[in-house]
């Protein structure tokens, strides 16, 4: 008996889903090709977690100059904007597939209450946008030593 490791295991109901989704798009609706090629709306991808010390938002912004993109906060809202242009050095008629969007976009998100969003820190690497939002010193988790007597 062996073990067969999952690192995906919901993957093939994904490829499914994808695949039933392209069908409905191109082959039943009917779609024609100046429809396919315009600009749709879009969201980039998002992973947000937490460590010890930050709040970390990685947002996944290939293909986008840091000047097209915006962040802003206001209160515990926060607000990334940005835009991913068309290209223009090949015809929309000369395309056999586009399934890269472009357009404009906007993601929100609400911070928690121990998030000092004004100490927030953004780079961007590789196409990928990442902000570290610092926690607040008393929202850190102190251990407090209990005293016998």
């Amino acid at each position: 008996m062996s073990i067969v490791r999952f690192n995906r295991p919901f993957g093939s109901m994904v490829d499914m889903y994808d695949r039933i989704n392209k069908l409905f798009e191109e082959d039943m609706l009917g779609q024609d090709k100046e429809t396919q090629l315009s600009s749709r709306a879009w969201n980039p991808a998002a992973d947000i977690y937490e460590t010890k010390d930050d709040f970390v938002f990685k947002v996944e912004l290939p293909g986008i100059s840091k000047e097209d993109i915006k962040v802003e906060l206001t209160g515990d809202n926060l607000s990334i904007k940005g835009e991913r242009k068309e290209e223009k050095e090949v015809k929309k008629e000369e395309y056999h597939r586009v399934e890269r969007c472009c357009g404009s976009f906007t993601r929100s998100f609400r911070l928690p209450k121990n998030a000092d969003g004004q100490k927030m820190k953004a780079a961007m690497k590789d196409g990928i946008l990442e902000l570290k939002i610092p926690k607040m010193e008393e929202a850190k988790t102190k251990a407090i030593p209990i005293n016998i007597q």
